[in-house]
């Protein structure tokens, strides 16, 4: 017997993105951002410790556009990481699993990220001339 005329389930197009769904895919994406701005910052270091003649190099290329955003995107990456973790040992202790405790929790960690992430740019390039 072929399972060919058997129904399929419902697909990621039959159903309305939640916030927790998006928040799940989008912890797992800022996870493997957070781990190559990791190896980005230890080639930094790197640079600056052992061989400061392409540091003028690597700074350019950070100081650029595309690498002020990735720099900004890791950021953000960090923080919604950091706060969506937290959220996470929360609902491992049981706390904050009904539909709009996650969905609040959900949209707080988004709303601390963003700013937070400005707050930092903002502290950074504000301060940027005081050293």
């Amino acid at each position: 017997m072929s399972n060919s005329q058997r129904p399929l389930s419902p697909h990621l197009s039959i159903y309305r993105p939640q916030i927790t769904t998006v928040l799940s895919i989008l912890h797992r994406i800022t996870g493997v951002a957070l781990y190559f701005g990791m190896a980005l910052l230890i080639v930094f270091l790197y640079v600056v410790g052992y061989a400061p003649d392409y540091y003028i190099q690597l700074h350019d290329c950070l100081s650029s556009v595309i690498g002020r955003l990735l720099l900004f995107g890791w950021t953000f990456a960090f923080y919604f990481h950091f706060f969506n973790g937290i959220r996470h040992l929360f609902w491992d202790m049981g706390k904050g699993l009904e539909i709009h405790a996650a969905a609040k929790s959900g949209w707080a960690a988004v709303i601390f990220s963003v700013l937070l992430t400005i707050v930092s740019w903002f502290a950074a390039y504000h301060n940027a001339g005081a050293f």
